[in-house]
């Protein structure tokens, strides 16, 4: 057994890195970006959560995750596998399936989510056409219903930007009942590089008196931020560093953002 076997198999047995989260992933039709945005209780949540591959898809692993669920699915998502074949195979392999929760949603926009039967309460999940989304611990199902309405509201704006709304909207519904140490915002267009992937996080859980993690995402212009497309940045091999690469994306409207309380600090 390789490496890589013997770290699969001693995660999937181990029952480490129980995440209280919710998350979403999500494809725009309009630009065929793919994304993720997660909350969590604990800190770094875009370490373990979102996973995003150009020409694959976006996966979120969660409650005690098993990241290997996103990182072997997204090499058969790219074969042109539907999502509900790749989890219903790979859950099949995993022996803790019962304490995952995973959203996954293809190139194509098929989504498909998995919510194990003993993920702690309240847990559940929610799918339709270019997006999962799931979560655990949390207060009700109110805050996914919240998630996905304003996720659908808001198809005219660009994907990070819709994330950034999604989690902010998640967390002002309740979101995790332990509170919010950190959350992420993950976008890939048709580079392997990603145009967002910002983080917000605070040194304790949210409770009376402290900032949203949600807010500490960044508002303002995606070329604000150094993973975003920019005129001055190469776009892909075939441009080498300082020629010109893609016009920034427009930017993002931080009043819109301020609307619902998730201006940067």
């Amino acid at each position: 057994m390789g490496n890589r076997g013997r770290l699969r198999h001693a995660w999937r047995s181990s029952g480490y890195l129980p995440t209280v989260t919710f998350s979403i992933a999500a494809r725009c039709p309009r630009t065929g970006q793919l994304g993720v945005g997660a909350l969590t209780a604990r800190p770094a949540v875009g370490k373990i959560v979102a996973h995003v591959h150009s020409g694959g898809g976006a996966v979120a692993t969660q409650a005690t995750s098993n990241p290997f669920l996103a990182y072997d699915g997204l090499p058969l998502l790219g074969e042109g596998r539907s999502p509900q074949e790749v989890l219903t195979e790979l859950l099949a392999r995993d022996p803790g399936r019962e304490v995952r929760q995973v959203g996954m949603v293809d190139h194509q926009g098929r989504s498909h989510a998995f919510t194990g039967s003993r993920t702690s309460a309240w847990a559940g999940h929610r799918t339709g056409p270019g997006y999962a989304v799931q979560g655990n611990r949390l207060v009700g199902p109110e805050t996914l219903t919240e998630i996905v309405r304003v996720f659908e509201d808001s198809r005219e704006l660009d994907l990070a930007e819709r994330l950034v709304l999604a989690v902010g909207a998640g967390e002002e519904t309740g979101g995790d009942r332990h509170g919010a140490r950190s959350a992420t915002v993950t976008v890939i267009g048709d580079q392997p590089y990603p145009l967002w992937d910002v983080r917000g996080r605070r040194r304790r859980a949210s409770g009376a008196g402290t900032t949203p993690a949600a807010r500490r995402l960044p508002g303002g212009s995606a070329a604000d931020h150094p993973g975003a497309p920019h005129p001055r940045r190469p776009h892909g091999r075939g441009r080498p560093a300082g020629a010109r690469g893609t016009a920034a994306r427009r930017p993002v409207s931080r009043r819109r953002i301020a609307s619902r309380t998730l201006t940067r600090n």
